[in-house]
């Protein structure tokens, strides 16, 4: 397996990425299953917030492994505080993993059961100051974690990524995206669970503090299609669906998850 053509194959899937990525081996590993009566409610756990700049959107992008839209994050613009972190974080992008079915697609599992999908809004700690250097610490980087469900009533703000795909159709293409919130993707409550852990795709830094929330928000049918009519090739390959791109659940190895809700 070459180095940098990880994937989500039986060639070069999450199975393989130890051999060329050792840490993927490592004790502090996502995404994880949590299991409601394992975790520790935990009534220090303060309340997060983010404060972001819609201007600070930049584009969004297909890479082949999954649809991104990446943030200004050269000053504090866009921040995350508040919850189990200490300082601002800022936002650097945003990205999304997804199954070839409803049934499946969510990186993190709770208590057996598995999302469509999973939005994860990748924040780091300025104070390491570049975010190469975020990656070699533990408090480097915190990522929210937002599950997606397939129901009757779609929030409407996904609406605004999914119309974009047109445009970003095969790996590689990139278009503007701009004047985007994406707080309005947050579900009503705050409830979340927290860990220690660390990238779900390689090198699997494990520098990340995980703010996974509770509730999950809804998106329809035809919005998850729109997802799966990506592809993962080049323009000029034959089409070949981008979907699956999601990392099982690994060994909790003794780490604690909280919980800030009862």
């Amino acid at each position: 397996m070459a180095q940098s053509v990880w994937g989500y194959d039986s060639d070069n899937g999450p199975e393989r990425w130890h051999e060329n990525y050792p840490l993927a081996k490592g004790d502090k590993q996502s995404p994880i299953e949590i299991n409601s009566k394992e975790v520790q409610h935990d009534s220090s756990l303060a309340p997060w917030h983010a404060s972001y700049d819609p201007g600070a959107a930049k584009t969004i992008l297909n890479n082949g492994r999954t649809c991104r839209v990446v943030f200004d994050d050269t000053f504090d613009r866009s921040v995350l505080r508040g919850g189990p972190l200490t300082g601002a974080y800022r936002l650097r992008q945003l990205h999304l993993h997804w199954g070839s079915s409803d049934e499946h697609g969510s990186e993190h599992v709770i208590d057996g059961v598995k999302y469509a999908a999973e939005l994860h809004m990748v924040h780091w700690n300025p104070k390491h100051g570049n975010f190469a250097g975020a990656l070699k610490q533990p408090d480097g980087v915190a990522v929210v974690g937002i599950f997606l469900k397939v129901g009757k009533t779609p929030k409407p703000e996904m609406k605004r990524i999914l119309e974009e795909i047109e445009n970003i159709k095969t790996k590689g293409k990139e278009a503007p995206f701009l004047h985007f919130d994406p707080s309005i993707l947050f579900p009503k409550s705050r409830d979340y669970w927290t860990y220690h852990g660390s990238f779900t795709t390689p090198p699997c830094e494990e520098c990340i503090t995980w703010i996974l929330l509770r509730e999950p928000i809804e998106v329809s049918a035809d919005q998850m299609a729109k997802l799966r009519s990506l592809s993962k090739n080049n323009e000029n390959e034959p089409m070949s669906p981008l979907v699956d791109n999601w990392r099982p659940p690994q060994p909790l190895k003794g780490r604690v998850v909280r919980a800030s809700f009862k």
